[in-house]
């Protein structure tokens, strides 16, 4: 009789080690066939305003509709886009956080001040045009959001920091295993008197400092149901108060989301996804002549509910092939009263509304030869505008305006392909072409608004916009620690929705022939030793074309576009869990409308980050935000302007890395 050996008998009675990420499949071979640049949670981390999109202007051609962050900026103008393309308060670019849209529902806005930048692993920005899923929205691009997960965190992290102002920020993180599983529960607020948006010189009594209040709490779970299926589950609720201009200009905007996903890396691979998502919006204008409520935008509710079926089929080690489809349905509406700025009566009472849906079915396949790879997309969608209505009654409830509105559905066909082949010595090239779509919002088809003294229409027979586009590109990686790229791209948005001017202090949004922007981005990211440098460059040329009303903005450029776009960070980590940081950012000059009479000068502002290890786990952390004191210029309506943040110093102390 023969014995067993032991090392044998112990690895045969061993349970196998079940690893779950709480991720998404991993990205396609062809990813890198389009412009995409990946921030990993240490830039994340570190950003000097401890904000998200903060960090997202790291990567070129990155843009919000205005250049107020989350603090300072009404919530419904927070659209991101990308590559310059334009846009007037709603996002060409979608945003995703662990595989879900995060716009809102009504208004196409991304709650940046629920998203924080601790929570996360990466941020990967790819931009151009998508067509896989909720390709519909990826008009200009995807900024895919993924959250850390327990072993990244730690049992519990957290920071306190308080600036000059006597405005704090507080965030605490804790990570436990559960079985072979995690759960997360983190929460984040942060609160302050704000500065003077208002130049010192335009200021009246009245006038109010960019007061802001916000939480955010979300709870996260993964737990493996079998060695290659893990099933991921995530709530997220939210409140964000703010003041703008004057006492009284208050806005809010709560959300509460909960999503389920089921990821399966086996053969036969799948992500299955689910989630709904309630938010609302409130917003109260004040004259700026009399200094008294004239709107109160009361109530916004809105809802999202949507989900995908991906499916990747083992087709050969050459292959991998995507299938799918996804659902999003929008739907929600506006309660706002108008009041007399003369006898405080009520004028008028508004309620408007309508559903949107998409139903999107898409295909791609990698198909990798050697140091070749090839990838080609498509998707097919039916789109619904529905519903739509716009009711308006006097002050004492009589009906002035009862506007129903003809329902609409139609297909759309979008594509994307490209090619990447990797020459040697960490050199590649890379080319892609690509067409998009983009619903227009409920908030653009039925909600008017007023920044004084211009009021914009909405407008009901608002079209798709759609997006054709190409680039080339350059990837240079000699070495881990050096990165560098360059790419030039052609991309024109057909039917794109501006504001365009109709009359004195009148717009209406309208569908333009087209806004076509051309230019060059250019990364390098590198590492010498303890020392590292990332930056990126953005060059521009952006064009609209319009007839009729549009034709006083054709050949102008897009409102809130720069030529120029630059970010430059420099860090240096002298020991373990040191970090001194600095970085330089310029944005050009763009114009505030279309007809290129209000003019944003030029910024360039300055920020630094520092770390020093205190004792264990502890860290003493300073920011610094704009330290040279820069007068940015984040609107100018007829000479009415508002300005970005002044030279902001936060201390704090930080716990866990």
């Amino acid at each position: 009789m023969s014995a067993t050996p032991a090392w044998a008998q112990d690895a045969e009675d061993t349970p196998a080690v079940i690893v779950v990420t709480g991720e998404g499949l991993e990205e396609t071979p062809a990813a890198p066939a389009y412009a995409t640049q990946e921030i990993r949670r240490e830039r994340l981390v570190a950003a000097p305003s401890g904000r998200i999109e903060d960090a997202l202007a790291s990567v070129a051609g990155f843009q919000q509709f205005r250049r107020s962050d989350s603090r300072s900026a009404n919530p419904s103008a927070q659209g991101a886009t990308l590559r310059a393309l334009g846009g007037n308060a709603t996002s060409r670019a979608i945003v995703l956080l662990d595989g879900v849209p995060m716009s809102d529902p009504f208004f196409g806005y991304i709650p940046f001040s629920a998203i924080a930048p601790e929570r996360l692993s990466s941020a990967r920005v790819t931009r151009g045009g998508g067509s896989g899923p909720f390709g519909a929205g990826a008009l200009a691009g995807t900024i895919e959001l993924t959250s850390a997960d327990a072993e990244t965190l730690g049992a519990f992290g957290g920071q306190l920091l308080v600036n000059d102002r006597g405005e704090t920020e507080a965030s605490a993180t804790a990570a436990s295993r559960l079985g072979d599983g995690f759960g997360v529960i983190s929460g984040r607020w942060d609160r302050g008197q704000g500065f003077w948006t208002t130049p010192l010189a335009d200021r009246v009594p009245a006038s109010a400092r960019a007061a802001f209040d916000s939480y955010s709490v979300q709870v996260r779970g993964v737990a493996p149901l079998t060695d290659s299926i893990e099933l991921q589950a995530r709530g997220l609720a939210y409140r964000d108060e703010r003041t703008l201009r004057f006492d009284g200009a208050d806005s809010s905007m709560e959300g509460q989301d909960a999503s389920l996903r089921l990821v399966g890396r086996g053969e036969w691979q799948f992500d299955v996804l689910g989630y709904v998502q309630a938010r609302n919006f409130t917003n109260r204008v004040i004259s700026s002549t009399r200094f008294v409520p004239v709107l109160d935008q009361r109530n916004t509710p809105a809802t999202g509910v949507g989900g995908k079926i991906e499916l990747r089929p083992p087709v050969g080690d050459t292959h991998v092939l995507r299938i799918g489809l996804d659902y999003r349905k929008s739907e929600g509406e506006l309660f706002e009263t108008a009041i007399s700025a003369f006898s405080g009566a009520v004028t008028a009472r508004r309620n408007a509304g309508g559903t949107n849906t998409d139903l999107g079915l898409f295909v791609e396949d990698d198909f990798t030869l050697g140091a070749l790879t090839l990838t080609a997309g498509a998707r097919l969608d039916r789109y619904t505008i529905r519903d739509g209505f716009y009711t308006e009654a006097d002050g004492t409830g009589s009906p002035v305006i009862d506007d129903r509105y003809t329902n609409r559905a139609g297909w759309d066909a979008s594509f994307r392909g490209g090619a990447l082949v990797r020459l040697g010595g960490g050199l590649s090239l890379r080319g892609a072409a690509y067409s998009g779509l983009r619903l227009p919002t409920l908030n653009e088809l039925y909600r008017p608004f007023v920044v004084f003294p211009v009021t914009t229409q909405a407008n009901a027979a608002l079209e798709n916009e759609q997006l054709e586009g190409f680039e080339a590109g350059i990837d240079f990686k000699p070495a881990e620690t050096i990165a560098l790229s360059l790419t030039a791209f052609d991309n024109r948005v057909k039917n794109a929705i501006a504001n365009v001017t109709i009359a004195a202090n009148l717009r209406e949004r309208q569908n333009i022939d087209e806004i076509r922007a051309r230019g060059i981005e250019a990364n390098a990211a590198m590492t010498l030793g303890k020392v590292a440098f990332d930056g990126s460059l953005a060059f521009t040329d952006a064009e609209a074309r319009g007839t009729g009303f549009a034709a006083a903005l054709d050949g102008n450029r897009p409102s809130q576009t720069p030529r120029w776009v630059g970010s430059a960070t420099v860090s240096y980590r002298p020991a373990a869990r040191w970090l001194l940081a600095a970085t330089l950012r310029h944005v050009g000059a763009q114009f505030e409308d279309d007809l290129e009479t209000d003019i944003l000068p030029a910024a360039t502002t300055f920020d630094a980050y520092a770390q020093f290890p205190v004792t264990g786990s502890l860290a003493l952390v300073l920011r610094g935000e704009n330290l040279t004191d820069e007068r940015v210029f984040t609107r100018n309506q007829g000479g009415s302007i508002d300005l970005g943040v002044p030279r902001t110093v936060w201390a704090g102390v930080k716990l866990g890395l």
